[in-house]
Order: C-alpha cells, then structure tokens, then sequence
C-alpha cells in the first residue's frame, strides 16, 4: 500500500496535468481578479480620488477573498461521483483532502501575487515593506485555501450548494483576514516587523489548525 506522501504527490500531478490541460479554474480566477481590479480602477479614477492606503489595503483583500472562494468551489465539484467513487478505492481521504489544499494553495499563491502585481500597476503600491506584505500575501493564500477547501467538501456533499459555499466560508475566515488586514497595514506603514510578529504567528497558528481539522474531519465526511 503507498504512503500517504506518496498519494498526495500523485494526486497533486494530477490536479496541475488536468488544470494545465484545461485551464478552466486558472483562466476563471485570473480574469475574475483582473476584471474586479479593472472596475475599481474605473470607478476611482472617474471621482478623480486617490486611495487612502487603508481603502487600498481592504479592497486588496476583499478582492483576495471572494478569488479564493471562486477557486476553491470548484475543488469536489467539477469532478464525477463516479470519480469519487475510483478514489474511494484506491486512496485514503485523509490524501484526497491534503492534496487538494496543497494545489489549492498553489494556484492561490499564483493567483495572489499575479493580482498584487497588476493591483499595483493600476492602482498604485504604497507598501513600504514589499518583504512583509508579499508574506502575508502567502500565508493569507495558505490559510483562505486550506479553511475554504473543506467547506468546499461539505458544500458538495449538499449538491454543491454555492449558497453553503459562502455561508460556511466567511465565518470561517473572518478571523484570518482581520489579522491580515491588520498585519499587511504594518507593512504599508514601514512599521517594525517585531511589531507586526504576534499577527503573523496567528495567522500561521490559524493555517496549522485549519489543515490539521481537515486532516482529522474529511475522513468522516468523505464515508458519509
């Protein structure tokens, strides 16, 4: 019997041969990310106001936000129920679930630090500690993909219910994006990094505990 690391390296390759064939969630996100930062561009530039670096960071992270829950609604639903049923065979859950934040996470990665830098071209980039903020940048795509996965499992278990989708998700992430906001304003405003320590370490205590839950929980639900 294979490893578990051994699975989820697989099913990993999978996922990326499949979206690099397909290109369906990728193309999604990035035009989503790129139309929504277009529509603000236009809408300030026609007031003729220049973003306070407050307004800049928030809507930076509300664009983060609804990207990730666009990307991760898609992780159980594009795939069959007979497909689930193959994997019930040959693989443990406890692999299907990590393997999927694991490549959730890197297409947000990706997606994040796409949509940083035409956010920054467009509407300006007043963060004075680039080395910080692109770290909560990380760990924000981290902890939106591995909170957001597994509400995407309970969703599909529900018919894949996108109003369950967004009912379970924001609650679930409402406490990381406050610490994120909170840290990545440090960052904008050059203020000590030892300052801004405490919010990062919750954040990444946040992405510890919400992989582990997954990794314990998916099980069960993945039976029923």
């Amino acid at each position: 019997m294979k490893s578990i690391a051994s699975e989820i390296g697989i099913l990993v390759r999978k996922e990326i041969a499949l979206e690099w064939r397909e290109r369906s969630n990728l193309n999604g996100l990035l035009l989503y990310t790129v139309s929504t930062i277009f529509v603000c561009y236009l809408s300030f530039n026609q007031r003729q106001v220049e973003l306070s670096p407050i307004t800049w960071n928030t809507l930076f992270w509300i664009i983060q936000l609804f990207a990730a829950l666009n990307g991760a609604a898609k992780s159980f639903t594009q795939e069959s129920g007979g497909r689930h049923f193959y994997y019930y065979q040959i693989v443990s859950p406890q692999s299907i679930i990590l393997s999927k934040i694991i490549y959730n996470a890197l297409l947000m990665v990706l997606v994040s630090f796409l949509a940083l830098g035409f956010y920054s071209i467009v509407l300006g980039n007043p963060v004075q500690d680039p080395t910080l903020f692109m770290a909560c940048v990380g760990l924000g795509a981290i902890g939106f993909s591995s909170s957001l996965t597994m509400v995407a499992g309970i969703a599909a278990k529900a018919q894949g219910n996108n109003t369950l989708m967004a009912i379970l998700g924001l609650p679930a992430i409402l406490p990381m994006i406050l610490m994120l906001i909170k840290a990545s304003k440090n960052a904008i405003d050059g203020i000590a990094r030892s300052q801004t320590m405490d919010e990062i370490m919750v954040i990444f205590a946040i992405d510890i505990i919400v992989i582990t839950v997954s990794y314990l929980l998916f099980p069960y639900l993945w039976r029923s």
